[in-house]
């Protein structure tokens, strides 16, 4: 059995980034657990991002503003870099509306309550005239790792309103290194090293945890996938092996009387006598058949004829 590693420990932690260390995995592991983390740290986990914004004067993104130092462009790659914590899973939108000559930072957009800026210090635009005028509504929502426009441009937006490429990962940065260390007598056992840089609206921690989640219900799903197989092969080979009797009889629970192509008047006799299928008149003895009401000596014959004819054996 494979050895287990140590539990992570955090050997260095400093605002946004911490490094995990991994002891004691065996020889393979440390490049296996590092890149199959660091894939899923950067692709798969939930942020907040502008997915949206409207200015007002400017009806595309290649517009020019009277009064401010940047284009539109410029200013939507600024909007990508604000971080938020949205604490709905529906959209919200904040709105901007500054006059005169001034730097317009994150801190000045008017949020709802639902939603947080990280990074209030981050620059949106410049106001170099103080008769200019910046007016903005932007649109925040959750989404996964990174999404371009051009998956929701299909959506219909109003006019002057612009789709942005949206940045939801909370994952600055993420790096692992491989070390061997010793372990008992070996010297090929390794210690994985893993840095992490969030954006602050997560923790390093809490970035890890959810990386680790995801990966385990995947396993989990591949897991469960092998248990149902294993029973689902239990009971083919259950059904197997049952005897060629024991199949015979369940066959003739579900076959009719028609199918022994008996006389019509002979059925209703044992249908009157509660007798429905073939496996129940074959329990029967020659002389409780001949009990049956309407059944003669000739019925009796016609059955123990279509029995020979169909393999089955009659009780005597």
């Amino acid at each position: 059995m494979i050895l287990l590693p140590k539990a992570p420990i955090i050997a260095k932690k400093e605002n946004n980034r911490a490094k995990f260390v991994v002891e004691g995995l065996y020889p393979g592991y440390g490049i296996t657990l590092g890149n199959a983390l660091r894939r899923v740290l950067l692709s798969s986990l939930e942020g907040a991002a502008v997915a949206q914004v409207k200015i007002k004067g400017a009806q595309h993104e290649f517009a020019t503003l009277p009064g401010v130092l940047e284009d539109v462009i410029t200013i939507c790659l600024n909007l990508k870099k604000l971080r938020f914590k949205l604490y709905s899973d529906e959209s919200q939108q904040a709105t901007l509306k500054i006059q005169g000559e001034k730097v317009v930072l994150g801190k000045d957009l008017k949020l709802p309550s639902q939603l947080e800026l990280v990074n209030k210090d981050s620059h949106i635009a410049t106001l170099t005239d103080k008769k200019a005028v910046f007016e903005m509504e932007i649109l925040v929502q959750k989404g996964i790792g990174y999404e371009p426009r051009e998956i929701r441009d299909k959506e219909k937006l109003e006019i002057g309103q612009i789709s942005l490429d949206a940045i939801y990962t909370p994952i600055q940065k993420v790096s692992y290194k491989v070390d061997n260390i010793r372990v008992g007598d070996r010297t090929d056992f390794e210690r994985l090293s893993l840095e992490i840089e969030t954006d602050g609206t997560i923790s390093p921690e809490q970035a890890l945890m959810e990386a680790t989640e995801i990966l385990i219900k995947h396993f989990n799903l591949i897991f469960e996938e092998k248990i149902n197989f294993i029973k689902e092969k239990a009971a083919a080979k259950k059904t197997a092996g049952k005897s060629k009797a024991v199949k015979d009889r369940e066959g003739d629970e579900a076959r009719s009387f028609e199918d022994l192509k008996l006389s019509p008047r002979l059925i209703n006799a044992l249908a009157n006598a509660h007798i429905k299928s073939i496996a129940g008149l074959a329990r029967k003895k020659e002389g409780d058949i001949l009990q049956i009401e309407g059944l003669e000596p000739k019925g009796l014959q016609e059955i123990k004829k279509a029995f020979r004819k169909s393999g089955i054996e009659m009780k005597k």
